[in-house]
């Protein structure tokens, strides 16, 4: 039996389900993130001097977690987004080392994943 070259149209449009419920969860915690990096709705007028000043140093590290968080969420959007492009042109689920199939039970995990296992561990 021949090795299949890519995933059915079927199986694709199982992956693009799969990508688009995830991207639009990752799209609204980006706009959370982004938000809480912004300060929106975050009201501290009537907290005392002392206390502001003590809090200023946490709301800074805060503030720069929140924008590497948001960051790291905005890369996985457009991972998902790549995913999506893949999925129009028919190659996704195709390892960009091998060029062999990567298994559904890692894509319907890793929807955005671009290389096999057996690549990713010869990366490392």
């Amino acid at each position: 039996m021949e090795e299949k070259k890519r995933y059915s149209d079927a199986e694709l449009e199982e992956f693009r389900a799969i990508i688009v419920e995830k991207l639009a969860k990752a799209q609204e915690e980006y706009e959370h993130l982004r938000q809480m990096v912004a300060g929106e709705g975050n009201d501290d007028n009537d907290t005392s001097p002392l206390f502001k000043v003590l809090e200023e140093g946490a709301s800074v590290l805060n503030k720069e977690e929140m924008g590497r968080l948001a960051q790291r969420q905005m890369k996985y959007i457009q991972n998902l987004k790549a995913a999506l492009v893949r999925i129009e042109n028919k190659t996704y689920g195709i390892c960009r080392e091998t060029g062999k199939l990567i298994p559904k039970e890692r894509l319907r995990v890793v929807p955005h994943a671009t290389l096999s296992i057996e690549a990713k561990e010869k990366k490392k």
